[in-house]
């Protein structure tokens, strides 16, 4: 049995401390923050922990991240805090940061993947912070089933885990729409794992260069150092062909795969900035950030809508235009046409 705990009007500490509880008590809670919804449980708790990579199908050597609510919990997380990691945190925390650290002891190798490091972030959503506050530190991947779209909606967690883990928080829509950015400060010199909702140049501007990592352009890795490295991650049911290049190419080269096709009996659906003739379409926004916000929802929805292949417009990689890149390749399972 799953309850859903209704937090659209805003935190209600009763339900909270009900949350709560069930996490210390070693249960399953999927709550919003303000990337995308998370799949939580103790962060010190291995059997907890376990449910998770159970929950979600997820492989064991997956890392999950852990959330905390006062910089303090670093402390009880981390062997070694460097200069950096304090200078990011105080800058960026709470926020769409995470920082990979190396680990203390009583953080269970099943919680980092079997890693010698953990991966933390302070989200910045007052229903995580509560429920965290209430609870412990929580380890927490995105709330869907391992290799789908992640949950920007209580709705999209309800489709893939209701009757299987024990409450789901509804705190209405997340409004980054891509998970945290991950720099690892474990080795020599900072370096990204993942982008997501904090840019890198806003990064750099606090600490200086950071080495990006090769995965982040989709080179295969043995070992994943952090969570979207390895897996595959954020498809949908129907294929997806990204299109990249000059805007006006871009369409030009949309509305010939959408004729191509639609000649051989396919349902086509479109996610662009711009609107475009296909059997469906999503309208993914003006600006980054609203491509950002709406991508995850776009290819669930166009999954629930029925249609046979999804061609999905490129965005220019600068600022979240990185992340999004980063997740519309993966999702693609790297079919993309440069138009």
């Amino acid at each position: 049995m799953t309850i859903v705990i209704n937090m659209r009007d805003g935190l209600d500490e009763r339900k909270i401390k009900v949350a709560g509880r069930l996490i210390i008590e070693g249960k399953l809670v999927a709550f919003p923050t303000e990337t995308v919804y998370g799949l939580g449980a103790d962060a010190l708790n291995e059997k907890a922990v376990r449910r998770i990579f159970e929950a979600k199908g997820r492989p064991a050597d997956n890392p999950l991240i852990v959330h905390i609510a006062e910089f303090d919990d670093l402390k009880k997380l981390a062997r070694e805090i460097p200069e950096e990691a304090k200078i990011l945190a105080e800058k960026f925390w709470p926020g769409p940061l995470t920082l990979v650290l190396p680990k203390r002891d009583e953080v269970p190798l099943v919680t980092t993947g079997g890693l010698d490091t953990v991966a933390v972030r302070m989200p910045a959503h007052p229903i995580a912070l509560a429920l965290i506050r209430a609870s412990t530190p929580i380890a927490a991947p995105s709330a869907n089933i391992s290799g789908k779209p992640s949950p920007t909606l209580a709705e999209h967690v309800v489709d893939d885990f209701y009757g299987r883990i024990e409450a789901i928080i509804d705190g209405g829509p997340t409004w980054v729409g891509v998970e945290s950015t991950v720099i690892d400060l474990s080795s020599e010199r900072p370096t990204l794992l993942r982008p997501g909702g904090l840019p890198l140049e806003e990064i750099e501007k606090v600490i200086g260069t950071v080495e990006i990592h090769p995965a982040v352009k989709g080179k295969a890795v043995d070992l994943a150092r952090a969570p979207g490295m390895k897996y595959r991650h954020y498809s949908p049911n129907a294929p997806v062909i990204v299109v990249e290049g000059p805007r006006e190419k871009v369409r030009e080269k949309i509305e010939e795969l959408v004729a191509e096709y639609r000649s051989k009996g396919y349902r086509v659906g479109v996610m662009a900035t711009e609107e475009f003739e296909a059997d469906e379409f999503f309208y993914l926004g003006k600006t980054v950030e609203d491509v950002a916000r709406n991508l995850f929802r776009a290819l669930r929805e166009l999954d629930r809508r029925g249609v046979d292949v999804i061609i999905a417009e490129g965005v220019e990689e600068r600022g979240l235009g990185l992340a999004v890149m980063n997740r519309l390749r993966k999702a693609s399972g790297y079919r993309i046409i440069r138009a």
